[in-house]
Formats: C-alpha cells, sequence, structure tokens
C-alpha cells in the first residue's frame, strides 16, 4: 500500500485526483440512490487520500471511510469532510453493526484482495470475510459499486463468484468495453430486495456491457458438456 512519500505524490498529481473524483462520481451514479429520502450513509472502502469522500459528501450524503495505508488516511484526515476514518484491511472483513450502510463504494481498492503476500493470507479466506460482512453492513436493498482493475477474466470470475457465494445479485459492468485506455470495471452488486427502486435499471453509460452474461453463457456450457450422456447409456 501507499507510504508516506506515496500517498503525497498521488493526492499532488491533478490527474489521478480527476480520474479518481470521476471514478467516485460514477461509483454513486451506479448505486442509484433514492432522491426523496434526505442524506444517506455510504461506506468508502480503500477510501485513501479522502478524494472519494469528498464526491460523497458533495451529493449530500454521509461518509465512512476505511482504508490500509495510515499515509493516505492522514492526508484525509486533514480534509475539510466530516465523514469518520478507520485504518483497517478489508480482507479482514467490514466491521460494522448490521444494516449500517445505505450504500457502498470502492475506487481501485478491491483487486487487492486477489493479492496474498504472506501463507496466512488466503485469497479465499480474504474475500469470503469482506464480502459476506459487506451484506450484512448493507441495508436489505442497499447497492454496492465497487470499480476495481483486473488482471485478467479470471479474477473477475474469482470475485463475482465470491460476491454470489455471500447472497449478492448482479455482476460486472463496464464502461468502454471497445476502449483499452477508458475501460473501466465495475462490481455492482445488490444486498437482497430492492425495496427503493424495483423495476429501475443501471444508469445508462455509453459502450456498456455485461460481463456477468458471458460467464454464465460459459458456465452452461460447462454444464452442459460436464452432464452429457455417454454412448451406449440409457440417456444415449
Amino acid at each position: 500500500y501507499y507510504d508516506e512519500m506515496e500517498a503525497k505524490r498521488y493526492s499532488r498529481n491533478n490527474h489521478m485526483v480527476d480520474v479518481q473524483r470521476g471514478l467516485a462520481a460514477r461509483c454513486l451514479e451506479l448505486l442509484h440512490l433514492p432522491e426523496d429520502t434526505g442524506p444517506l450513509m455510504i461506506l468508502d472502502v480503500g477510501c485513501g487520500s479522502g478524494l472519494s469522500g469528498e464526491v460523497i459528501e458533495e451529493a449530500g450524503h454521509f461518509m465512512i471511510g476505511m482504508d490500509i495505508s495510515p499515509a493516505m488516511l492522514e492526508i484525509a484526515r486533514h480534509k475539510e469532510f466530516e465523514g469518520d476514518l478507520f485504518l483497517w484491511d478489508m480482507g479482514h472483513g467490514v466491521s460494522f453493526r448490521p444494516g449500517t450502510f445505505d450504500g457502498v463504494i470502492s475506487v481501485s481498492a478491491v483487486q487487492w484482495l486477489c493479492n496474498s503476500d504472506t501463507k496466512h493470507n488466503k485469497i479465499s479466506r480474504r474475500m469470503k470475510a469482506f464480502f459476506d460482512s459487506l451484506y450484512a453492513a448493507l441495508k436489505r436493498g442497499g447497492r454496492a459499486a465497487l470499480q476495481f482493475y483486473p488482471q485478467n477474466a479470471q479474477q473477475i470470475e474469482l470475485l463475482t463468484r465470491f460476491a454470489m457465494q455471500s447472497g449478492f445479485t448482479g455482476g460486472v459492468v463496464v464502461d468502454y468495453p471497445n476502449s483499452t485506455k477508458a475501460k473501466k470495471y465495475y462490481m455492482c452488486l445488490f444486498a437482497g430486495q430492492q425495496i427503493h427502486q424495483q423495476g429501475v435499471a443501471l444508469p445508462p453509460r455509453p459502450n456498456l456491457s455485461h460481463v456477468q452474461v458471458e460467464f454464465e453463457r460459459r458456465r452452461k456450457e460447462r454444464h452442459s458438456r460436464n452432464n452429457r450422456a455417454v454412448k451406449g447409456s440409457r440417456q444415449w
């Protein structure tokens, strides 16, 4: 994670600041929060230097941020927003009371769940702890929009599988899938029945595709091959 020098360099890079704020705004858009309920409670996973938190509060909501980097949190602590900040590793789970949050966003963070730096940090254990506790921390009907940078298709499928096993529905949304530089991945997860938003589609974005559809097709193909009748058997 970011040390003190890297954190300062990151927070002073105007291009990175603009990108981070844009991604946070897109995550909020994908949450499709109801507009008639007043300020809502939003969790920012991997909040870093507080750029996403600023976007959340500018949108009129309350923010709680968590990050593993003390240096990034120190920068965030000196910013003029009211959100609370926690030093915490998301791979240990989201330690909040059940139903605390109306929505969750994350920018450029959850891909680190796919890394294991020691033999004690098993990827499967970290993913299960994160998604199980994230589902519990969301109010029923709440959404999570998690932007991330996967290294390959296997990481996308691994993250999606653990999210679904924890009770989430939804899938992966890709903005600008035909652009190498502009392509962005978002996990859009729904925690139970959507009380306020039934029948409401995700906000549109040009050149958007749903990777989850491809995963489902491949799973069905594998299932069909595995259950193919043996020649000469009764099924044949």
